[in-house]
């Protein structure tokens, strides 16, 4: 699990799991691109995590959305960084309406983030990677296997980054690429914000139903204390043999 001068590009980087991500990669000793849209919170991220070393951090500007930003960002990164050996695609949205509510405007933000900004930084990754492999990980949801009353758009385009996560497993195999995807329940600033749409009774329903269904403590874990180490063994060479997988690391939500 050693990643000392990994080099490894990080979406979604300025806030929950993205900046969990930053902090643990950098304390493992990796060389990492931080990519956001927040460009205050992205930099503050990498500046206090290269602070702290031994590896060391860059923040770059990238919508993930745009084909365009991200082959400038991934291009830039790798420059920077002095290659590539790993993609952590953490960038995603969420919304929340009823299933006959959800719009076209949301629908195509599920879509154009979560999915388009799979296969943009994906195919950005594969073209750095290709010649000496790596790995890829990307950010599904439990939402994308199980769905998620109030989230059909955002269950529909998760759904949509854990089939690509399989089919480029199967087709980038032959360039040594690991591909694979994780489903967290991890309690972040996306968490708190759904959490803050619902009223005193919905909360209180919700956290009753969380308690029944997560084994482990009954609620979401900690991004740096769950998530990270699983982070830091799916980046490393000893998940060499690893591809094509969905990782539910959910404290045993997704148990069937």
């Amino acid at each position: 699990m050693d990643i000392h001068n990994k080099r490894v590009i990080v979406t979604g980087s300025a806030s929950g799991i993205g900046a969990s991500a930053v902090k643990a990669l950098v304390a493992a000793g990796a060389k990492v691109a931080a990519l956001d849209l927040n460009d205050e919170a992205g930099r503050n991220i990498a500046a206090e995590a290269s602070a702290k070393g031994p590896g060391v951090a860059h923040y770059f500007r990238c919508d993930v959305s745009q084909r365009a930003q991200v082959d400038d960002a991934f291009s830039a990164a790798v420059e920077r960084i002095g290659g590539l050996d790993a993609l952590v695609n953490i960038a995603g949205v969420e919304r929340k309406s009823p299933a006959e509510s959800i719009t076209q405007d949301d629908w195509d933000l599920m879509f154009d983030v979560n999915a388009r900004g799979t296969l943009n930084t994906n195919q950005a990754a594969f073209g750095h990677l290709k010649e000496r492999g790596g790995h890829i990980v990307n950010f599904a949801s439990a939402a994308g296997v199980m769905g998620v009353p109030g989230l059909a758009h955002y269950s529909a385009a998760k759904a949509a980054v854990l089939g690509w996560t399989r089919t480029a497993a199967k087709e980038w195999g032959k360039y040594r690429i690991t591909v694979n995807a994780l489903a967290p329940a991890m309690w972040t600033p996306m968490y708190e914000k759904f959490r803050a749409r619902l009223d005193a009774e919905q909360l209180a329903a919700h956290d009753a139903f969380m308690a029944q269904q997560i084994p482990l403590g009954g609620r979401l874990g900690d991004p740096d204390t769950a998530m990270a180490p699983v982070l830091l063994f799916l980046v490393s060479d000893g998940a060499n043999f690893i591809t094509g997988q969905t990782l539910a690391v959910d404290g045993g939500l997704m148990i069937p």
